[in-house]
């Protein structure tokens, strides 16, 4: 309903009628470029979203009315106020400028804004296009995610603003400069690999304000494999300590064996102790019979492996360095273990 309809009084209809025929000439008389620039609206007007943008109009003593008008809707007539939205307020109303002031601007507020105004002549215009930016921001991103080695995985990161902003993703769980980085909402990974396991940062710029930046975390499901397992020498009746560390996510499960014998904490004056990646198996008064070689054995759900290492007396001679190299005799505990493995589980 227009504002006759809302006034029910003809006189006021009539006033109405009469300023919209005065300031909405189709487009008035446009300006030329030789008629000393009146009136001058300013150039485009640039604000950030909330903020308060201010539209400028020069005029001179020739003018006689004015207005401010967004669209076909008047807000300004003179010192008369036609808007009905609060955020519009006058500034300025002088022989020589007349300016508006638009509080906590938002998008729907972008377009075309005219400054009309009447001489003893005829009407004139001037237009300028408010622009609304508005600050990146992220609204949906993937979650984190757990994968087996080797899975393909797909990160998604929407990012919305004005301008549009560029969505970055990169790597954090590397080296500076080495992270793998893709300028696109998507991010795929092929094949992926237990290194590629860590932090995933995507960036939304638009160079509004800061970028608006969130992470999501991928872990890499591998099976074990022991990285260290080293042989010990030491004199009977002294302290023993075989170490197996293995690498594994899951976190590994670990067993130790002498032979065919599984050995226990409590068995025969030993300890067995597992921290994180790391398993102990301590002889608190190493006898003859507890040289010889012993078995780490390393579980998760995705596989074992096993390493040889030996605890040996003074003067022994041991065959090769490197006891992380599988033993030909544990190969068949692999197998039963892994069973064992997966049934309890």
């Amino acid at each position: 309903m227009g504002v006759c309809g809302y006034l029910f009084l003809p006189w006021k209809c009539l006033v109405v009628v009469s300023l919209r025929l005065l300031f909405l000439v189709p487009t008035g008389v446009p300006v030329r470029s030789g008629d000393a620039t009146f009136p001058k609206a300013m150039d485009n007007v640039t604000v950030r979203q909330g903020e308060s943008a201010t539209l400028r109009c020069t005029i001179d003593d020739r003018v006689t009315r004015v207005a401010w008008l967004n669209r076909s809707t008047i807000l300004y007539a003179g010192n008369d106020k036609w808007s009905i939205d609060p955020r519009v307020i006058i500034l300025v109303n002088t022989p020589t400028q007349y300016s508006i002031m638009i509080q906590n601007v938002d998008v729907y507020d972008e377009g075309p804004y005219t400054c009309s105004v009447q001489t003893d002549n005829h009407p004139k215009t001037s237009r300028v296009h408010l622009i609304v930016q508005v600050p990146p921001q992220i609204m949906n991103i993937s979650s984190d995610i757990t994968v087996n080695e080797g899975s393909s995985v797909t990160l998604l990161c929407l990012a919305i603003g004005r301008p549009e902003p560029t969505v970055t993703w990169r790597h954090l769980s590397v080296k500076e400069g080495q992270g793998f980085v893709s300028e696109d909402e998507y991010l795929e990974i092929s094949d992926i690999k237990r290194d590629q396991s860590g932090e995933y940062e995507c960036s939304a710029l638009n160079d509004v304000a800061a970028p608006d930046v969130r992470k999501v975390k991928i872990t890499v499901n591998y099976p074990p494999y022991i990285s260290k397992a080293k042989n010990t020498g030491v004199s009977v009746g002294q302290k023993g300590i075989l170490s197996c560390e293995a690498s594994a996510v899951p976190t590994a499960e670990f067993q130790w064996f002498k032979e065919d014998t599984r050995l226990a904490t409590g068995l025969d004056g030993m300890r067995i102790e597992n921290k994180g990646r790391i398993s102990t198996l301590t002889f608190f008064n190493v006898s003859e019979k507890d040289y010889g070689n012993y078995t780490c054995v390393a579980t998760n759900k995705l596989g074992n492996t096993n390493a040889s290492i030996t605890l040996y007396g003074p003067g022994a001679v041991i065959d090769g360095v490197n006891s992380a190299s599988r033993a030909l005799a544990c190969l068949w505990l692999s197998g039963t273990l892994f069973a064992h493995f997966f049934i309890k589980f």
